[in-house]
């Protein structure tokens, strides 16, 4: 007689569903910093410029990301907790709920102080996304293979702006500057429903992590953390990184990292358009290179990291190059050849990217990796909120764009500086496990 009984085999391979999480959480990213750098273009548009009365008014047009990354510093520290208390997925999709809320106050502001309130919105809201990715990196992926998931997730830093300069460019000269608010707004639903119903807080609550693949990533966080059942409580957790210098000298290293990638991203386009006399087109499109750039130095940079272990001097090496290449394009006067330099120096940001993260999760415990995160992330876009307003009133002051490139020299150099006292340190290498 014949067994009605099915026979269920075990699965021969594991399932790579942390794989899947990593391209969410770079659409997440990508789709947050499209939001950011459409000011960018922004304040080279003469309509958005008279609309909020800062036309010739260098100062006020840094405030507009000034105000942005305060908010944003402040929205990291202040609200980070949120993702060890909730848990991930709940914490990003009131974030992405409340940044498309903040666009649309955008695309309908008259005055200038109405754009400075959608902006500290926009921040705040925002403000939670760099340590809920942590948090799901930190839960979802072994020690071996954190340097290629922070670099996918990390991505979106560069695909934005590479996309965002030339896309947005063409629809503020065609459709108006409203317009991009707007679209942007309604963009927000995508990332939303990718979080809200393909993501959980854990890999044991996915359905579709199979034994394999979530015995893969806990015997690595087992070996990492101990017990995932004891992993101390979340103020024992907080102390932990607190009172570690490696953490603190992360945070000053970091400051300065930002620095120079709010200051490259918001003035680019304007030192092209202003000081190098290209045309609107050619600016759209030259302002992509450096981002473009960085997307391929960030995939590099997250190989490496997880193939040699190495953290510190690869930063290290990033930002030499970052120094070199914006002096450098900054100094020379021929356009093209300048605008190449500055693109080469800004794009190697992209390689400390992964080390820089996948260091502060060696560095601080899964039980407050929000907190830890939310803290050097707030910390660094609060300090760094000034850089785009210094290199405004710079301009101001000295008539020379050139001098605010200067600015981000001096930023790079002494980045450079504090990573060397990491290396020093012993701040370098962990032991890798095999990755599956």
């Amino acid at each position: 007689m014949l067994s009605n009984e099915v026979v269920v085999m075990p699965a021969k391979r594991p399932t790579r569903q942390r794989y899947v999480l990593a391209a969410i959480l770079l659409a997440v990213l990508f789709f947050s910093y499209i939001d950011r750098v459409n000011v960018s273009i922004l304040v080279v548009d003469p309509e958005f410029l008279a609309a909020m009365g800062i036309a010739n008014d260098a100062v006020r047009k840094g405030l507009l990301m000034t105000v942005f990354l305060t908010a944003y510093g402040i929205g990291n520290v202040v609200l980070s907790p949120i993702g060890d208390k909730i848990g991930a997925r709940k914490g990003m999709a009131l974030s992405i709920l409340f940044w498309a809320f903040s666009l649309l106050i955008g695309g309908v502001a008259t005055a200038f102080m109405t754009m400075l309130v959608s902006r500290m919105i926009l921040g705040m809201s925002e403000g939670l996304h760099f340590p809920l990715q942590n948090k799901y990196v930190k839960d979802w992926f072994p020690v071996s293979e954190r340097g290629k998931a922070n670099s996918v997730w990390q991505a979106g830093l560069s695909v934005a702006p590479a996309l965002a300069m030339p896309v947005f460019t063409f629809i503020v000269h065609t459709s108006g500057w409203r317009s991009s608010f707007f679209i942007l707004s309604a963009l927000g639903l995508i990332p939303l429903a990718l979080v809200w119903f393909m993501t959980t807080d854990t890999p044991r609550e996915h359905k579709k992590v199979n034994a394999l693949e979530l015995a893969h990533i806990e015997s690595s966080l087992q070996a990492e953390n101990g017990s995932l059942e004891n992993r101390g409580s979340f103020t024992e957790g907080i102390r932990s990184f607190a009172r570690n210098y490696r953490f603190w000298l992360l945070v000053a290293y970091y400051s300065l990292h930002v620095s120079v990638f709010w200051g490259a991203l918001t003035w680019l386009p304007t030192y092209l358009k202003e000081a190098k006399g290209f045309s609107w087109s050619a600016m759209g499109a030259l302002s992509s290179l450096p981002w473009i750039m960085a997307l391929a130095t960030k995939i590099a940079a997250g190989y490496v990291c997880d193939r040699t272990g190495h953290r510190a001097s690869l930063i290290f090496a990033s930002m030499v190059v970052v120094s070199v290449g914006v002096f450098f394009g900054a100094t020379l006067s021929d356009p093209l050849v300048s605008t190449i330099l500055l693109s080469f120096g800004i794009g190697a940001l992209g390689f400390a990217l992964p080390p820089i993260w996948t260091m502060l999760q060696d560095i601080v415990p899964s039980n407050a990796i929000s907190v830890g995160a939310g803290v050097m992330n707030g910390v660094a876009n609060g300090l760094s909120a000034l850089a785009p307003m210094v290199i405004g009133f710079v301009i101001h002051m000295t008539g020379s764009y050139a001098d605010g490139l200067y600015s981000l020299v001096c930023c790079s150099v002494l980045a450079a500086c504090i990573m060397l006292i990491m290396m020093i340190k012993g701040t370098q290498r962990v032991l890798q496990q095999p990755a599956q």
